[in-house]
């Protein structure tokens, strides 16, 4: 009996033991690592916007959200105003004093379903928005976009 015929059938069977191996320990290694995602806020919102520059943003429904977790970025025709809003804020370059809701620093509230917040543009601000512009308004909490809103003016 030759043993030149057991040498191809072993080595099919260790390569296939050291890939089984292999795809076990790749699976452990990548289970152990996942991590579970962070809660992420889930809410509705509405944008509306003026030619006076008056943007407003209605909580529609879902978890309410922390004003001090907020930030947005807005853009007019596409191009980022040149002072971002630094919610929530009283007075700050670029914008009319006085926001309401969540926006305003003196809010010590959640932003609840229902609940509008607003700002004013400055005309100092650029770009100011103009009739058949579109405004766009990315709203983040605690790093996180939570919504991508967009209008016409």
């Amino acid at each position: 009996m030759s043993t030149r015929a057991l040498s191809p059938v072993f080595g099919v069977v260790c390569l296939l033991a050291v890939t089984i191996a292999l795809a076990v320990a790749v699976g452990a290694g990548a289970t152990t690592y996942t991590t579970m995602p962070s809660t992420v806020s889930t809410a509705a919102f509405d944008l509306s916007a003026d030619s006076t520059g008056e943007v407003r943003i209605v909580h529609r429904g879902g978890d309410t959200i922390d004003p001090t977790a907020l930030e947005l970025r807005v853009h007019v025709g596409g191009k980022p105003l040149e002072q971002q809003p630094p919610v929530p804020f009283f007075s700050a370059r670029g914008f009319g004093s006085g926001p309401t809701g969540a926006f305003n620093s003196a809010t010590s509230q959640q932003w609840r379903a229902g609940e509008t917040a607003s700002f004013q543009i400055a005309e100092t601000n650029d770009p100011m928005p103009h009739a058949g512009d579109t405004v766009s308004v990315e709203l983040f909490a605690d790093g996180r976009r939570i919504a991508n809103l967009e209008t016409t003016v």
